[in-house]
């Protein structure tokens, strides 16, 4: 995630103000400095990092903070509040016409990944609200470009409207939009022509396929890891185009942030989606409040939930629930459940995401390697049908053989079967209403390693924090 550098120097400044029973205006002070620094750092534009301290050290020094039972916690919910406002408050949905088709065009400079990102905006629009989009191929000047459109439109079975690179780009909208409504298409997205950096002739283009196509959205899409200078681009295609939103790519890449944090304010425009990935459903809505607690190394369950409810398949869950109730939860079983987790994302992706567990030292190198999960598959695939649906089959010799035909150490075989059994074991306990097997579902691998540690330290800081309010309230009550 673009914030991991940003979360630890934020956790760092107001991990000190925890630490303290009483804050003082100079403790907010020091913290202050620390924040502005961790935020310029990451490369957030200076105006609105000015302004985004003046506003927290304004409301953090006030007395119902610093005389509070717990300013620091006060100060973080402060720090909390005005992340979000930055960057927008609330999610912002598209606009939307009165009657079909609604027209999206799509604009940016060259490499942000606009023609990728029309692509995951159609694919959504088709999955998630059963539309039926169309594509106009108005790139008419980088080279394979109509061929990319194509290849997306075809992967995804969405059509898309080209008539070549030798006709105007305005003329080929115009036929577009034509066609559009004789297939009666509720979205048409339009993939503009991009430059390496803007130019008078690239603008006067968009801005006749906008007087055209009078466009519901225009989308601008920026590349994150350009930083600052995502910024300035927004600023000038604001300027020339009164841009209607914003996409965010390559948020998943190593970049500073810098870019999500300063758009907004500097535009006043909306970040719509960010995108996250390199697959065809790897597009998210913006939410800014979400956004902010991931930064703040406060964890996303939202998101978390969301992405669990994509791929979840309520018939499957119930068959699953009612297998491990009745103990018969086999390799198969297992294997599914494997594959519904990968569709989230990465492992480590996923596990930030739980509160507490953002920033994680346990977590911070931590990268679970795909290739762990298909030499696990491999191991389960070397059995025979007889033994997946049978654990109990799994003699010393039949191991031997599972090895060689998976091409794993005997060892790795024997510790997956090992964990497997475990968890199974306690599944069933937990169906049956007893958690004392938690702690053995938390001690198998080096994931199960990680989460032991993490709730151990979960239960200490409980106990830390539970100190510090008795002290508190004793000597707010002494006063």
């Amino acid at each position: 995630m673009a914030f991991e550098g940003l979360t630890e120097r934020l956790q760092n400044a107001l991990g000190k103000l925890r630490k303290k029973g009483k804050v003082s205006e100079a403790d907010v002070n020091t913290a202050m400095r620390e924040i502005r620094m961790a935020l310029l750092e990451a490369d957030v534009n200076f105006k609105v990092v000015k302004d985004f301290i003046n506003t927290v050290k304004k409301r953090a020094v006030g007395a119902e903070v610093l005389d509070s039972l717990t300013p620091a916690q006060q100060i973080v919910k402060i720090v909390d509040e005005e992340l979000t406002k930055m960057m927008g408050e609330k999610a912002v949905p598209l606009n939307k016409a009165p009657h079909i088709p609604t027209i999206i065009m799509m604009v940016g400079l060259q490499g942000a990944g606009k023609t990728t990102t029309a692509g995951k905006l159609a694919y959504r629009l088709k999955t998630k609200e059963h539309a039926r989009p169309m594509f106009i191929a108005a790139d008419v000047y980088r080279p394979a470009a109509i061929d990319q459109l194509k290849q997306i439109g075809e992967n995804i079975d969405v059509p898309v409207f080209e008539m070549g690179t030798d006709t105007d780009p305005v003329e080929i909208v115009r036929q577009g939009l034509t066609q559009a409504s004789l297939q009666n298409n509720d979205y048409v997205i339009i993939d503009t022509a991009g430059r390496l950096q803007i130019d008078e002739k690239l603008m006067q283009e968009l801005q006749n396929i906008k007087d055209l196509a009078k466009p519901n959205e225009i989308l601008l899409v920026v590349d994150a890891m350009t930083g600052q200078a995502a910024v300035d681009v927004a600023e000038g295609f604001n300027k020339d185009l009164d841009i209607t939103g914003v996409v965010l790519t390559k948020l998943d890449g190593d970049t500073r942030g810098g870019a999500a944090l300063s758009i907004r304010a500097v535009t006043g425009k909306p970040i719509k989606f960010i995108g996250q990935g390199e697959k065809k459903n790897d597009l998210d809505i913006f939410y800014p409040d979400r956004m902010a607690n991931r930064i703040l190394g406060m964890g996303d369950m939202l998101t978390l939930i969301d992405k669990a409810q994509e791929t979840y398949d309520k018939k499957q869950a119930d068959d699953m629930a009612e297998k491990i109730k009745e103990n018969s939860f086999d390799f198969n079983d297992f294997v599914a459940q494997m594959d519904q987790l990968q569709q989230m994302g990465p492992l480590e992706d996923i596990l930030k995401m739980v509160p507490g567990m953002a920033n994680n030292p346990a977590l911070k190198n931590v990268k679970i390697d795909p290739k762990d999960i298909a030499h696990t598959k491999a191991i389960v695939y070397s059995m025979t049908p007889a033994e997946r649906e049978d654990p109990d089959l799994l003699s010393s010799s039949r191991r031997r053989r599972i090895a060689a035909g998976s091409g794993r150490p005997i060892q790795e075989v024997n510790r997956m079967i090992k964990q497997f059994n475990q968890s199974k074991k306690v599944m069933n306990q937990m169906t049956k209403g007893n958690m004392k097997g938690m702690d053995q579902m938390l001690g198998g691998g080096v994931k199960g390693r990680i989460g032991k540690m993490a709730m151990n330290r979960m239960i200490k800081k409980n106990k830390r924090n539970k100190k510090k309010r008795m002290k508190n309230i004793k000597r707010y009550q002494s006063k």
